[in-house]
C-alpha cells in the first residue's frame, strides 16, 4: 500500500473518530505529498519512495523547530500541539536505526571507500546519506562520520 493511500485511509478514520488533532497532522502530510506530486515531473502519478521519505523528514524537522521556538517563548500549549503532530507524522517513516547500527553501516562504507581522513568526509557522506535515507537523519550520520574519520 502506498503512503498516499495509507494517509487517505487514516484521514477517513480520524474523521470518523472526530480526532481533529490527528486529522490536522494527516492533512499536512497529504498536502506536502500533493505539492511534491504536482511540483515535480512524476510519471505514472506515483511519488517515489525516496521523495515520500524526504517529505516526511522535512515535516518532522519543521515540527521540531516550531516546538523548540514555542518552548523558548513560553508557549507550552503550542509546543505540545507541534510535538503531538510530530508523533503522528513519525509513524509514517521507515523504522529508524539506532546509533550503533548507523555506526556499523558507516564503518562499512568507510572501509569500502578506503577513506582515512576528514578530507574524505564528502565521499562518505554522499554514499551514507543515500544508503541510510529514511533510516537515519543526516545530522546523526555526519556526527558519526566525523568521529570515525578523526580517529
Amino acid at each position: 500500500m502506498s503512503l498516499e493511500i495509507q494517509i487517505n485511509n487514516d484521514i477517513k478514520q480520524a474523521m470518523l473518530a472526530r480526532d481533529t488533532h490527528k486529522l490536522e497532522a494527516l492533512r499536512s502530510i497529504k498536502a506536502a505529498l500533493l505539492l511534491e506530486k504536482t511540483g515535480k515531473d512524476i510519471s505514472g502519478g506515483e511519488i517515489p519512495t525516496e521523495v515520500e521519505v524526504k517529505t516526511i523528514q522535512r515535516l518532522i524537522k519543521q515540527r521540531k523547530e516550531a516546538a523548540s521556538i514555542y518552548m523558548e517563548n513560553g508557549r507550552k500549549d503550542l509546543a505540545d500541539e507541534e510535538l503531538y503532530q510530530l508523533s503522528i507524522i513519525e509513524k509514517y517513516l521507515p523504522s529508524q536505526l539506532d546509533e550503533t547500527e548507523i555506526q556499523a553501516k558507516v564503518e562499512e562504507i568507510i572501509s569500502r571507500l578506503g577513506a582515512s581522513s576528514i578530507k574524505d568526509m564528502g565521499k562518505v557522506m554522499s554514499i551514507a546519506s543515500k544508503e541510510l535515507s529514511g533510516q537515519a537523519d543526516n545530522k546523526t550520520i555526519s556526527e558519526i562520520v566525523k568521529r570515525l574519520l578523526h580517529t
